[in-house]
């Protein structure tokens, strides 16, 4: 990778993107900047792919799709993101089945700013990994997940990732939803 991939701890870098929302005539573009959850007092998932138009990364946006009602739940906002413009991102949720009826803006990162302040650009073509960022209301960094360029991700990983940030509390390997976490009170000897 180009830089270091901005980590947990780390604010989220202000920016300001076109983001595709619609393939509504005349309803298709907004702008999103790094306060578009924190204004709303949620949580954000920004998740990244490399291209438009490839074959991986479809399987991973209708994924996060499906599951948009359980993030909304957690009061939590999805944001997708490559280095491709808006209009290519029109474009392939015209031509997409599985990408059509997306209920989350695809941020269009065309000057790569955004991407190579998160540190997630590869050396050679300068797109980007396939990097996920958990984001807190107050625009702090809390989980990062970064994949080469050929291997999805894991979409009810970053649910269960979320559940347990949302908890504030001690969580075990593998803890889920509804299970038992630990406390500070446990004897460590």
């Amino acid at each position: 990778m180009s830089n270091r991939v901005l980590s947990v701890g780390s604010v989220l870098p202000a920016f300001q993107k076109k983001a595709v929302v619609s393939t509504e005539k005349g309803k298709e573009f907004i702008d999103i900047t790094n306060d578009y959850a924190a204004a709303k007092e949620q949580w954000t998932v920004l998740f990244w792919w490399p291209k438009d138009f490839t074959f991986v990364c479809p399987t991973e946006i209708a994924e996060f799709n499906k599951k948009h009602s359980e993030f909304a739940d957690r009061d939590t906002v999805l944001i997708g993101a490559s280095t491709d413009s808006e209009f290519v991102h029109l474009a392939w949720r015209k031509d997409h089945t599985d990408l059509r009826e997306l209920k989350f803006p695809m941020l269009a990162d065309t000057s790569k700013s955004l991407a190579e302040a998160l540190g997630i650009l590869t050396e050679d073509e300068k797109v980007a990994y396939r990097a996920t960022f958990i984001i807190d209301p107050q625009g702090i960094i809390r989980w990062v997940s970064v994949n080469d360029l050929n291997v999805g991700r894991n979409v009810q990983e970053v649910l269960r990732v979320l559940d347990a940030l949302q908890t504030d509390e001690l969580c075990p390997c593998n803890w889920k939803k509804g299970e038992e976490t630990l406390t500070t009170q446990l004897n460590l000897n």
